[in-house]
């Protein structure tokens, strides 16, 4: 297994939180080891899901997410501009 941290924006609450836990345990291979408001810690098997998509799972349950530490650099998908 392989890890990330990702940061995510636009999360205020528990119910964020359980949205972006659910999203991430959704994907086949990736399992949440760690969800807070506005950061994620990611188990992953790269054989089954890669950055790209456990990204676009967190961006697609209503948030914005990146690799890396909150804060850092721009989205990984590559596809949002601050």
């Amino acid at each position: 297994m392989e890890q990330m941290t990702l940061a995510i924006d636009g999360m205020s609450c528990s119910h964020c939180v359980a949205a972006v836990r659910g999203a991430l345990e959704e994907l086949d291979g990736v399992r949440a080891e760690s969800v807070t408001i506005g950061n994620a810690v990611v188990a992953y098997d790269p054989r089954k899901a890669n950055p790209r998509e456990i990204v676009a799972a967190v961006d697609a349950a209503g948030y914005h997410a990146r690799a890396g530490e909150p804060g850092a650099g721009p989205p990984l998908s590559g596809e949002r501009s601050a």
